[in-house]
């Protein structure tokens, strides 16, 4: 499992029945987790002293202070900012659990950097599903251009702020509001290629048009069309995935059958996670398939 140690801004104090118990900057914040089956004792003090508690929403949306999306001990900012490296985010929490960052990623945003500053020339990024841009922001502070696209607008604009914070907002970078799939099938049409692809699907979602997506039933027909946006000597493709049904195996199976023979290379497959204060354990938070070449 790869974890990265360089949070200074993030750290996840302890994990039990359920639930994580997370510092983000200075505010403490519990989170409902389902892969914690764990019902070890609560004995990190931060338990009793946490701003805020997430629980079940039942429905969609939710505000600050919704007693169905979370009960508020202590008072805490609407937003803040937090920063990895020369990297600044904005977290903001919502409903379903979210706070607009995948903390666990910051291991394929270095990655993501040392590809890019290895390349030593210029390099094209695609990035799908891009939720508030952790990927993108790092590649744009390593030199990278970078088309970022995801079906969500708020969450579009969310991204921009980010790439404000951290500075590359000036960088060339455009900002596309639309169904991946669709997006892709169009770049080929447009004969547009890329050295880097990188992918965080959801397990299910729908597109701006109402188009769904389900992981299972989309992932190989979606890789074997990502084949068609890759340059002639692509760099590098990830996928990450946080659906338990698929597997890092059944990824890098995928990327193998449709990236090698085509281009050589090899797939590189692992979970990602983060460690444990309270144990020095840690805990899986996801999984990603590397193809490089």
């Amino acid at each position: 499992m790869r974890s990265t140690k360089f949070w200074e801004d993030y750290e996840l104090l302890d994990c039990s029945d359920g639930e994580r118990l997370e510092r983000w900057g200075d505010i403490i914040l519990i989170r409902p987790d389902p892969q914690v089956i764990w019902k070890t004792p609560k004995k990190h003090p931060a338990w009793e002293n946490a701003h805020a508690r997430y629980v079940r929403p039942t429905s969609a949306g939710g505000q600050k202070g919704n007693d169905k999306q979370r009960e508020i001990y202590k008072s805490y900012p609407d937003e803040w900012n937090i920063t990895y490296k020369d990297l600044k985010f904005k977290i903001k929490p919502i409903g379903f659990k979210h706070t607009g960052l995948f903390p666990e990623q910051a291991v394929n945003w270095d990655l993501i950097t040392d590809v890019i500053k290895g390349a030593e020339r210029e390099v094209n990024v695609l990035n799908l599903f891009a939720y508030t841009g952790g990927a993108t922001i790092a590649a744009l502070k390593a030199g990278a251009s970078v088309v970022h696209v995801d079906a969500s607008k708020g969450i579009i604009s969310h991204a921009k702020e980010n790439a404000k914070l951290s500075g590359v907002i000036e960088k060339p970078v455009r900002w596309i509001v639309d169904d991946c799939e669709k997006f892709v099938n169009r770049e080929i049409k447009r004969g547009n290629k890329y050295d880097i692809v990188i992918m965080d699907p959801p397990s299910f979602g729908r597109g701006p048009g109402g188009e769904i997506w389900q992981l299972e039933n989309k992932i190989h027909d979606f890789i074997e069309l990502i084949a068609e946006v890759l340059s002639d000597e692509p760099l590098t493709v990830f996928i990450n995935s946080y659906t338990t049904g698929v597997s890092p195996s059944v990824m890098k199976y995928i990327l193998g059958t449709v990236l090698i023979p085509k281009f050589g290379g090899n797939v590189f497959c692992d979970e990602i996670g983060l460690e444990v204060t309270q144990t020095g354990l840690h805990l899986p938070c996801g999984a990603t398939a590397i193809w490089s070449k």
